[in-house]
């Protein structure tokens, strides 16, 4: 028997571990950018590649303003997720869960919230955090985590 994933429907017990593993992961990363110097953090041994062609990919990406706060209109536009899909697809075999939805920061200076998560593929994640994390973009984060630590 194949799986056809355009008639299937949503199977809430799938939909429910989606959820969990986004939420963990972005928990994780919270804890992650709030106890090390983001400059510091390396997600994957090709960190350096996938920041070279995402700004290549998007040359916009290379201004702080863009990073710090992310145009979701833009992302998801139909051009947007074809530029997208182009910039992703060659990780398919190199980095895992490379397609996996992640939730990511709408603004960088922002710790996750309901209003400040924006839904990407972990290949998007990673380029943009990379970025954000070599522009000290985190970096707001990190010192206020560590001065309420710190103070406490």
């Amino acid at each position: 028997m194949s799986f056809d994933a355009e008639t299937a429907g949503n199977n809430p017990e799938i939909e429910m571990q989606f959820a969990v593993k986004t939420v963990e992961h972005l928990e994780a990363y919270e804890k992650l950018i709030c106890g090390i110097p983001p400059s510091k953090i390396k997600f994957t041994p090709i960190d350096d590649e996938l920041y070279g062609n995402m700004l290549d990919e998007f040359p916009e990406l290379k201004f702080e303003d863009n990073l710090r706060v992310l145009d979701e209109e833009a992302m998801k536009s139909p051009q947007g997720k074809e530029r997208w899909r182009r910039f992703i697809m060659p990780y398919e075999k190199r980095v895992t869960d490379y397609n996996f939805g992640t939730l990511i920061r709408r603004r960088s200076d922002e710790l996750y919230s309901e209003e400040n998560s924006v839904l990407v593929t972990r290949v998007q994640f990673y380029a943009i955090e990379i970025a954000r994390n070599k522009a000290g973009l985190n970096d707001k984060i990190y010192n206020e985590a560590q001065a309420k630590k710190n103070k406490a």
